[in-house]
């Protein structure tokens, strides 16, 4: 989780969980989710939404880290569209997006997002959930490791961890340094949406950290920069051509 990315289930399966009637799934970090929408003119005099909007459309149009996810759901079935899954929405103020399982709509916290290298690392965090949310039948609400592994794999292809990024968090190390920092941030996540112990967040990242972190797709490796990214998308490109002439 970019410091509050997260998945989120219907509120409806709270009730259905016994001795978890106190457990919000992390909504409360989401308070627009549950408002009625505001008309287009109304938002469009609200500079944060028109920011986000036009951030938005920056990342989806250049970012290569959120076009190969693009191109990777459709292909899967499950094409993306900007007005549909995408919401530019005032969020708590520790997180900058979630994905809502419910939905299948991402949120994007414009009260949050102020720089466009962060809108872009939201973006490519969260697709990587709806990703996960396209190609498996993820239990969001029921299995924490589901959850783990798919915060895992977040925080490994969508830039979290690059050594930029964690410079300026005034983190640093050496060997294993990027395996730390995907650990670190997939119990981040977890620990801000389910009300679970640290130890059992942490034991069910560590069950399934190795698996979920050598699970690449659609990257086919871990794009370390926006260049690796690059070569990332132009090999899935490349790799849809030769299964197109097979």
């Amino acid at each position: 989780m970019e410091q509050g990315e997260t998945s989120s289930p219907p509120e409806d399966e709270e009730k259905e969980r016994g001795g978890e009637e106190d457990d919000d799934f992390g909504y409360g970090l989401f308070p627009d989710r549950n408002k009625k929408p505001q008309s287009f003119l109304v938002r469009s005099f609200f500079t944060f939404h028109n920011r986000c909007q036009v951030m938005l459309r920056m990342t989806l149009e250049t970012n290569p880290y959120a076009q190969l996810l693009l191109e990777a759901m459709k292909q899967s079935g499950c094409t993306v569209f900007n007005d549909r899954h995408f919401s530019c929405e005032n969020c708590d103020g520790c997180v900058s997006g979630g994905f809502d399982s419910a939905t299948s709509q991402i949120v994007l916290c414009q009260n949050n997002i102020r720089q466009q290298s962060h809108m872009n690392r939201v973006v490519a965090h969260e697709l990587i959930h709806a990703f996960d949310h396209c190609r498996a039948h993820v239990d969001w609400f029921k299995n924490v490791k589901h959850l783990a592994c798919s915060e895992i794999r977040a925080a490994n292809l969508s830039g979290d961890c690059t050594l930029m990024n964690e410079i300026a968090r005034f983190k640093f190390g050496l060997k294993g340094h990027h395996q730390a920092c995907v650990r670190d941030r997939a119990i981040r996540s977890i620990l801000a949406v389910r009300k679970v112990s640290k130890e059992t967040a942490e034991k069910a990242v560590d069950e399934v950290f190795d698996a979920c972190f050598n699970d690449l797709e659609p990257f086919g490796r871990i794009p370390h920069s926006k260049t690796d990214a690059k070569r990332a998308y132009r090999d899935f490109q490349n790799r849809d051509r030769y299964n197109a002439n097979l």
